[in-house]
């Protein structure tokens, strides 16, 4: 199983970084492996701490469902197939935006999760992040 690493996990970094300071938002930045583990994570200066377990859980949960947590946020909504799911694994599974897995060669090799503004913010924030692989 191929897997994100840590020099790629911190030019992830570097980038996300770099688009919060550009929109003025301080960021909680962490990048999973393939496994689901953490990898690297950032707290920005004057960052929520209360995001920081977020945006590990936004990348987690990212690559735990191979997918953005924005596709999944509509499917966990009352009525919709997978309401219910964030009780499935409390503290893990989150269904916020921000959270990217990260594909190389068809495969993926990890997630990045970002939470610290709102969730467009943390969207657009960890979209550069993954930009940079």
């Amino acid at each position: 199983m191929s897997t994100i690493t840590l020099k790629s996990a911190h030019r992830l970094i570097e980038a996300a970084s770099a688009e919060a300071e550009r929109i003025g938002v301080p960021m909680n930045i962490a990048v999973v492996d393939a496994g689901g583990n953490l990898t690297a994570f950032h707290r920005q200066d004057g960052a929520w701490i209360g995001s920081i377990a977020i945006s590990q859980a936004k990348a987690y949960t990212a690559r735990a469902f191979d997918m953005p947590t924005a596709d999944l946020q509509p499917m966990v909504q009352p009525d919709q197939p997978l309401y219910g799911l964030e009780a499935s694994d409390p503290g893990n599974i989150i269904a916020f935006p921000g959270g990217i897995p990260l594909t190389q060669d068809g495969q993926i090799i990890g997630a990045i999760g970002v939470s610290g503004g709102l969730v467009d913010q943390d969207q657009q924030v960890a979209a550069a992040g993954a930009a940079a692989l």
